[in-house]
């Protein structure tokens, strides 16, 4: 399937075109506007929201630092349980102090009402004199009116400091609040030759404990975990988070699975998080009711015998406020989401070592494309190590991501823009 009409059909249409519309950003940071001052809080502020992750959805994780005479007075970041926004446990630690100061705050205050009042009131009741914003916020609710009720306010507002790392504190949340659909993450841990295991031994460790121990922080950040049912039947996983940090939201372990092929005595049945199996309608009713026993919710979306309609999946993931989807596999799985240009980033984890075999499992499968030239293409944002393992953080061109290296400086996805950058109010 052409990948410009992946997402037609459910009420999404997002062309390689409008992806990336020609829309002038106009909160792009003037370097000159921010000081070494501003840089330091704000980094601080992005150290209270990267603290947030994996507590904070379905809403964006956020931190906010209040400043006053060069120093800080309150802080606060964004947990869902704890329902206040982090502008509000900032300004409530701040108290009268917070009058004349500066706020440093990821993501723009919000300005409509959910379960909270809007921040914006907050800010304003408080007396803040000026606010500095790491972006803004792509929630069409927001997007720009909460700098614009600050600024009428008589507040100064200065957008667009560390932007970048501000977008990817939330990238999956504005991929969800702008499409409707999940970001999709897709992650391997594979050989230097590119295999995930050899014809006789599907190894899944072949990465180290480090990379093992990054792909959980990748379960972190995400609100949902896909494997196929393939996966579960040559590995037999327990597909939860059991990383360091703690993770508020139970991990929802999603199978894809047409013909309901996936074992009751499965080992995923046996942590309380949530297993949700898709399927086909024409899937046997004893195996679903089955699985049902064993607790899991089957949901039928169209599809053939061997594959599902995986716009129709991102859709129902959508509707239940998954933010994040990470797709773990297996080869085939990978296949079918990038054939489709349904990747958003794919995080490559390479160990130094060559299992060779021409039988070998490759990282990703499926019918493969024809030559190089119709191959989808990736840009590499970053490299790092893990332990002996390397990790290569790649965008298709398809990417959705507002951190795509695929997007230039003047354009945004989804045809969202960043507001002003500036302004002394008059």
């Amino acid at each position: 399937m052409p990948i410009a009409s992946a997402y037609t059909g459910y009420g999404f249409s997002f062309p390689r075109s409008s992806r990336r519309s020609l829309l002038k950003q106009s909160d792009e940071p003037i370097e000159t506007m921010f000081d070494a001052a501003d840089r330091k809080f704000m980094k601080k502020a992005l150290s209270l929201a990267e603290k947030g992750l994996g507590m904070a959805s379905p809403n964006p994780s956020v931190g906010c630092v209040i400043v006053n005479a060069g120093r800080i007075v309150g802080q606060g970041r964004h947990e869902y349980a704890r329902v206040d926004h982090a502008e509000v446990h900032a300004l409530r630690q701040a108290g009268e102090l917070a009058r004349g100061a500066t706020a440093y705050v990821t993501l723009e205050p919000c300005c409509h009402h959910g379960r909270t009042p809007p921040c914006v009131h907050r800010v304003i009741e408080a007396g803040i004199r000026r606010v500095v914003v790491g972006r803004t916020d792509p929630n069409p609710a927001v997007s720009g009116r909460g700098i614009e009720i600050l600024r009428s306010a008589g507040i100064q507002v200065d957008a667009g400091l560390m932007k970048e790392e501000a977008g990817r504190i939330i990238e999956p949340f504005a991929c969800r609040i702008t499409s409707g659909l999940p970001l999709v993450i897709s992650k391997v841990g594979m050989s230097l030759d590119g295999k995930i295991g050899t014809a006789r031994n599907a190894d899944p460790s072949i990465s180290s404990p480090e990379g093992k121990e990054f792909g959980h922080s990748l379960r972190l950040r995400t609100d949902a975990l896909l494997v196929g049912v393939g996966t579960v039947l040559a590995d037999n996983p327990l597909l939860t988070y059991r990383g360091k940090l703690p993770k508020a939201r139970p991990l929802l372990r999603v199978i894809l699975d047409p013909m309901l092929q996936t074992p009751p005595a499965s080992r995923v049945f046996e942590n309380p998080s949530p297993v949700l199996v898709f399927c086909r309608d024409a899937a046997p009713g004893a195996c679903r009711q089955q699985l049902e026993d064993r607790g899991a919710e089957v949901v039928s979306v169209p599809g053939s015998e061997d594959e599902l309609d995986l716009v129709a999946v991102l859709a129902e993931l959508g509707k239940r406020d998954v933010l994040g989807l990470l797709v773990e596999g297996g080869s085939r799985i990978h296949w079918a989401f990038l054939s489709r240009g349904l990747v958003d980033v794919f995080y490559f984890i390479i160990a130094p070592l060559v299992l060779g075999g021409n039988d070998a499992v490759p990282s990703v499968g499926g019918r493969g494309y024809d030559s190089a030239a119709e191959a989808l293409k990736f840009r590499i944002r970053k490299s790092f190590h893990v332990g002996p393992d390397i990790v290569l953080e790649a965008y298709p061109s398809c990417s959705r991501s507002i951190i795509s290296p695929w997007l230039s400086s003047d354009t945004v996805p989804s045809g969202v823009p960043d507001p002003v950058t500036s302004s002394d109010p008059k």
